[in-house]
């Protein structure tokens, strides 16, 4: 199957949640706490930043036996390099959401996203939390993307549903933000799946940690990791048993609907980008070829433009100088389905080209020639919104 973009609804069996503000930084929803009934399998990925913030510790710590009872999302605040005030302000929003739901903090997950190097508003922070409903079946999955939200301009949901062959049906569910400081490599980027498969967690660790690295691994806005990217599953079980190569199937549907619009949406983005290169020497020859192009502000430039400049793809490509098994003479390049090299573009395909890359969605797809391997990897465009955005950031 394949998973339904921005539909989101109930949350999945066996969880709750609650969103709400509690004074991060504006009047908007920065609190998100998601419960499972019970202690169930959970699985995570995080940055490989030397900066990693206290949420990414804290979680790393308390997945290391698979088993979770739930997480809380804070957003508009990285609390990044903050020293060990900030790990203990980290370590009492765990311990604030496990008395709400009745947990031990040990078993309370963390994100948190925003601005890095302040620290969480805690008088704020406490207030808000002992001040918060219980979890409800009722909130939804729409509202907790909602609460995660920092710069992105829409909430983003994936669902996915799995019928068993006794008729049973598997819900799987993912939000994500993410639209600036994005090039995971495991942006701001934040996902959270939740599933209601029995499924244990060694199992489900290696089956999400595949699933990850074909989908959040591969989106890239602006080449930049954050301190804070984390990648959370939690499978409650509530709904049976499933087959893993099922559950994954369906998690890689719902996980790739998220990176495609975490791209879509990224910071003054208007376009968004795929690249596809096959006939690669191996998967990561795909992927660093890929990843060359999409970040390329040339690339990402003449797609904003309409430009069907393909010498900028060509450069892209080129760079990657000790990929020496790289022959141009067997390179193939093309916009959609239109080849650009090594076919020479006449005047009137530079019309056809132009009006392409001025959709809401351009591909451009590299054969090497050097194997059989294929890598995709999803971007947008480099737009003066972007640069605004970021510029005026703290200020």
């Amino acid at each position: 199957m394949t998973a339904e973009t921005g539909v989101g609804g109930s949350l999945p069996r066996g969880f709750s949640a609650t969103v709400a503000n509690i004074g991060i930084k504006d009047a908007s929803d920065d609190v998100v706490v998601i419960a499972a009934d019970s202690m169930c399998s959970a699985a995570g990925v995080f940055t490989k930043s030397l900066f990693a913030g206290p949420s990414v510790v804290v979680s790393r710590d308390h997945l290391t036996d698979g088993l979770a009872r739930g997480m809380v999302v804070i957003s508009k605040n990285a609390n990044v390099a903050n020293g060990p005030e900030g790990l203990a302000d980290a370590r009492e929003v765990v311990a604030l959401a496990a008395d709400l739901v009745g947990a031990k903090a040990g078993a309370m997950l963390i994100a948190s996203t925003g601005v890095i190097g302040r620290r969480y508003p805690m008088e704020r922070v406490r207030t808000g939390m002992s001040g918060l409903a219980a979890p409800t079946t009722t909130t939804s999955i729409d509202d907790c993307a909602r609460g995660i939200m920092t710069t992105d301009t829409v909430p983003k949901t994936a669902r996915g549903e799995i019928t068993t062959a006794d008729g049973r049906v598997i819900t799987v569910a993912g939000i994500a933000k993410g639209v600036g400081m994005i090039e995971p490599d495991m942006a701001t980027m934040i996902a959270v799946i939740l599933t209601d498969a029995e499924i244990d967690p060694l199992t489900l660790r290696h089956v999400f940690t595949s699933v990850v690295d074909e989908t959040f691994n591969c989106v890239s806005v602006d080449s930049d990791t954050s301190t804070s990217d984390t990648a959370v599953v939690l499978a409650s079980g509530a709904a049976g048993s499933v087959d893993a190569d099922h559950l994954r199937a369906t998690l890689l549907d719902v996980c790739t609907s998220l990176t495609r619009q975490i791209a879509a949406d990224g910071e003054g983005a208007e376009t968004l980008i795929e690249v596809t290169v096959d006939g690669a020497r191996d998967v990561r020859q795909a992927r660093r070829i890929a990843k060359s192009i999409v970040n390329s502000p040339l690339v990402k430039t003449a797609v904003h433009g309409a430009d069907p400049n393909w010498g900028r793809v060509a450069m892209a490509i080129g760079k990657c100088s000790d990929e020496t098994d790289i022959d141009p003479d067997r390179v193939v390049i093309r916009f959609g389905a239109d080849e650009v090299y090594p076919r020479q573009v006449g005047p009137d395909d530079l019309a056809r080209l132009s009006e392409y890359l001025r959709g809401d969605e351009v591909v451009i797809h590299v054969t090497l020639g050097t194997g059989e391997a294929t890598g995709t990897v999803w971007g947008c465009d480099l737009t003066d919104g972007y640069v605004r955005i970021n510029a005026d950031y703290t200020t």
